[in-house]
């Protein structure tokens, strides 16, 4: 977990008791460096079912590594929203170090909550960032991404079902989960991080309700993340 040139054991405990932005801001230098940056072999399916299009955004880029992923894919431009300013600077940064691609590259500061655009994009991409939205503002967050849609517009990302009681995995997500809300409810600001969020078959009943078609297809993915799969949901109203 703890990689040389990642954050020590202090730095993650100092930036666990910032809230969300603020501990973003703080470990944005050496996010990639960390457990919690989504592997690129996890983006890849699903991004490879983007196609060519125009115009790709990105919700919740952190320090671009989608974007850099995207980027190939776009004639036009490829845009992220983050709320995390360390986190946009991390990705402009990596992105003119050198990234395929010639599309233009964009970011805008900005709440997935709100994303600031109106039917704009071909694709919408995700990754790693569904468990910082809670789960009473979902409808509100598939409802902003479906906003910046075009009709038929694409929202591409990759989630898993719930793993079986009796994995290690669903004991080691509940555990984390039990000690943020604890964290939360003794220390102020907020930080929100949870674990086992925007699962099927909950997250394509949620996207067919704010006007999406949504095909779920396999991911591939080796043992033991067999469990993965890649959605694709269409914005089709």
């Amino acid at each position: 977990m703890f990689h040389p040139d990642g954050p020590s054991f202090w730095e993650l405990v100092v930036e666990g008791l910032q809230s969300t932005e603020r501990g973003y801001d703080m470990i944005a230098p050496k996010f990639d460096n960390t457990p919690f940056r989504t592997p690129d072999w996890i983006m890849e399916p699903a991004i490879a079912r983007v196609g060519e299009v125009d115009r790709a955004l990105d919700v919740c880029c952190g320090t671009g590594a989608a974007m850099r992923l995207l980027r190939p894919h776009c004639r036009r431009d490829v845009v992220g929203i983050d709320f995390s300013d360390g986190m946009m600077q991390e990705a402009a940064r990596r992105l003119a170090e050198g990234s395929e691609g010639s599309a233009a590259v964009g970011f805008v500061r900005g709440d997935a909550l709100e994303i600031p655009f109106e039917g704009a994009f071909d694709v919408a991409t995700s990754f790693g960032a569904f468990g910082h939205v809670l789960p009473e503002d979902e409808p509100r967050f598939v409802n902003s991404i479906r906003r910046a849609l075009k009709l038929c517009g694409r929202f591409v990302f990759v989630t898993s079902t719930m793993p079986p009681k009796s994995s290690a995995r669903y004991w080691l997500a509940r555990g984390f989960n039990a000690a943020m809300h604890v964290r939360n409810a003794i220390i102020k600001p907020e930080f929100i991080m949870y674990y086992l969020t925007f699962l099927l078959p909950d997250a394509s009943r949620l996207l067919e309700d704010h006007g999406f078609s949504v095909e779920v297809h396999e991911a591939g993915f080796p043992k033991p993340f067999e469990g993965g799969w890649v959605v694709v949901a269409t914005r089709v109203r």
